[in-house]
């Protein structure tokens, strides 16, 4: 089981924001965040499918990086693509980093959005370790139609950050999330970057 488990000091949360002590510095962003869109679920698939998966993932996570280059693409293929399972995507940043690319990302909706979540895990150890990530994640959301100026705008804007990080007080709460990766499929819980066939059998059983 591979995961990457939860550091609440990392964020340095106050209020439910990021402290100003690891806060990067951003251009001015003159681009209005559309909160209530920015702030909707990720999901692709069928929204009428017979079952559901959620992940809760960290953009800066390795383990998860490992689920989306094995298993998540068969995941997709065989259950989302045929109708039978919707998977949605949910923020559960563990740094300043992963939260900055979690709200950027929510700039765009649909297929696009997770096209640009596939590219950040592909890339993962590039912008991760870049001398200024921030600058690394804008030419990544660029190459997703993002521009510089919405990108700042995104991930500067406290009531999207506060609204990410509230999600993630909701994961721990409801379903004791801990960890990343972490999955709900129907009403059971996943925890790690499992292979693809822990994650089919467990999804056959539950449309049996």
């Amino acid at each position: 089981m591979h995961r990457r488990t939860l550091n609440l000091g990392i964020l340095g949360l106050a209020g439910g924001l990021v402290g100003t002590a690891m806060v990067p510095s951003f251009a001015h962003a003159a681009v209005e965040v559309d909160l209530d869109a920015a702030s909707q679920p990720r999901v692709l698939g069928d929204p009428d499918a017979p079952l559901t998966m959620i992940e809760y993932s960290s953009l800066t996570c390795p383990h998860c990086a490992t689920f989306h280059a094995k298993s998540y693409k068969p995941i997709v293929e065989t259950y989302v693509d045929t109708g039978k399972l919707k998977f949605e995507m949910r923020d559960f940043p563990l740094d300043q980093y992963a939260l900055r690319a979690s709200a950027m990302a929510r700039a765009i909706d649909g297929k696009p959005y997770f096209a640009l979540i596939d590219m950040l895990f592909k890339q993962q150890s590039s912008w991760t370790r870049a001398e200024n990530p921030i600058d690394a994640l804008k030419k990544i959301g660029r190459l997703a139609g993002i521009s510089a100026e919405t990108a700042d705008a995104y991930m500067t804007d406290d009531a999207l950050l506060d609204s990410i990080l509230n999600g993630r007080i909701a994961a721990q709460k409801t379903y004791d999330v801990n960890s990343t990766p972490t999955f709900v499929i129907g009403d059971e819980v996943i925890r790690g970057a499992e292979p693809f066939e822990t994650f089919q059998t467990v999804i056959e059983g539950k449309l049996a």
